[in-house]
């Protein structure tokens, strides 16, 4: 029987961006889970997006590897507690495989993420206007750092048998053995648009069909035997590391507990169409503390969960959505009461856009006096933030990492009392802490301070 620390795993990777990581890592996560493997899906950095299609090619929650959001120590752990009772795990990377945090070197890197996990890396290969080259360039990212263990190539947008025949040729010479080759005249159908793909719940059934698509494709171009041997070559994690646990104190400090009392209250968590952005371990978290979580959809639901005590409205696309949100004004209504009665609101960008006066013309909540609107400004990048004052999430103080993500503007951009002060790119303060609401721009990884989980849900107690 594995051992629950040597899970059988591979690290999918790419020298660049748009290279197909995600095409060759859902297709692989799809194929091993036909075989009747119990297949663990995982992706490197804060994408929420692509979790979604991993989910829906294994069965299983896909769960997000993030070294800055959480910190090195936490990897390891988070990684053991997703692929718990699993044969086989697979990793999406995140940009190329040695970009990570801007500034910070390899830190939340693919490259680094394969270090903590011990775990093989599948280079995908972006083979279109290459031949011979392509030798150079595995060598290159094979030999950069030795600790990083490039176990296998595969070869994406290939042209030919001609082709790949030079391509297998010239890479016989590195050392580095070539597990597949997809051909580059069969396109995969994932539309996208300004933020990455269209996530899987607002096209479901296309959805399944564009990961069966992908599955056959890696089937008939991929090496499933060879790769799945490379995975379980892997052996321990290294470090010795145990599971994370929700409610293990071992992940935090003790004199941060908080004494569980009275009945559950019920934490209305937002998901649906509008707002599919979420970190699995959050619920896992309220639930530990005492919550009883329960989701609903702002764009259908015209009531909050009967007996809502709490909220948590994460990220999404409300921006698309706009006039369906705006439509269904019992709900807003609903939104604004809770609010305004001091009950805990955590809101995290999409959800700061929900809680506003309104969003590109259409009515919103008006819990906040802000509006908000579309702009053609990608704003992207991690961020160092502590809280500035006391709030139902975290205590004045506070210092978490964040993740903004996001096309929008906030007018203004920070409240009376703000929810964070940042120090990069620029020194500023951002979000608004009112009543019981916490709400602002930044994604946060609650696993990296789950007091602040424990501190809602005793605020939902006791509001």
């Amino acid at each position: 029987m594995t051992s629950p620390s040597s899970v059988p795993r591979l690290v999918v990777a790419a020298p660049s961006s748009g290279s197909g990581k995600t095409t060759v890592a859902t297709g692989l996560m799809a194929a091993f889970a036909a075989r009747g493997l119990a297949v663990s899906p995982h992706k490197v950095g804060p994408d929420y997006i692509d979790p979604g299609y991993h989910a829906l090619a294994t069965g299983r929650t896909g769960r997000n590897l993030d070294a800055y959001l959480c910190g090195p120590e936490l990897i390891a752990p988070l990684f053991l507690h997703g692929a718990r009772g699993c044969d086989l795990a697979v990793v999406e990377g995140v940009m190329g495989l040695y970009d990570g945090a801007a500034g910070e070197g390899e830190l939340a890197s693919t490259a680094q993420v394969a270090k903590l996990l011990g775990a093989p890396v599948v280079l995908v290969v972006d083979a279109s206007a290459q031949s011979r080259s392509v030798a150079a360039l595995v060598h290159g990212f094979a030999s950069w750092d030795p600790g990083v263990r490039i176990g296998g190539v595969i070869l994406n947008k290939v042209g030919s048998d001609r082709h790949e025949a030079l391509l297998r040729e010239a890479l016989e010479s590195c050392g580095v053995p070539v597990l597949g080759a997809l051909r580059r005249a069969e396109p995969v159908n994932v539309p996208s648009r300004h933020l990455g793909l269209v996530p899987v719940a607002e096209r479901r059934a296309a959805a399944v069909d564009s990961v069966a698509a992908i599955t056959d494709l890696v089937v008939r171009g991929c090496d499933l035997g060879a790769l799945e041997a490379l995975a379980r070559g892997a052996g321990a994690v290294p470090g010795g590391s145990a599971p994370w646990t929700p409610g293990s104190p071992t992940h935090d400090h003790p004199s941060r507990s908080v004494e569980r009392r009275g009945s559950k209250p019920v934490v209305a968590v937002a998901g649906g169409e509008a707002f599919t952005f979420s970190y699995a371990e959050h619920a896992e978290l309220l639930a530990a503390a005492g919550a009883e979580v329960v989701t609903f959809d702002p764009v259908r639901d015209e009531r909050l969960p009967e007996g809502t005590r709490g909220l948590v409205i994460g990220g999404g696309f409300p921006e698309v959505y706009a006039r369906e949100l705006s439509a269904n004004e019992p709900l807003r209504k609903a939104v604004a009461e809770l609010a305004y009665s001091g009950a805990p609101v955590a809101a995290e960008c999409a959800g700061l856009l929900y809680l506003c006066r309104e969003l590109d013309g259409q009515p919103m909540c008006g819990v906040l006096d802000a509006t908000a609107r579309m702009t053609d400004r990608l704003t992207l990048g991690y961020r160092d933030a502590v809280a500035v004052g006391d709030s139902a999430l975290a205590a004045a103080g506070t210092r978490m990492r964040g993740h903004e993500f996001h096309r929008t503007v906030v007018e203004p951009g920070a409240g009376a009392a703000p929810a964070w002060g940042v120090r990069a790119p620029v020194r500023r303060v951002e979000g608004f802490v009112q009543h019981g609401v916490h709400a602002s721009y930044l994604h946060t990884h609650w696993a990296s301070e789950p007091g602040v989980a424990r501190r809602f849900v005793e605020r939902c107690r006791t509001s």
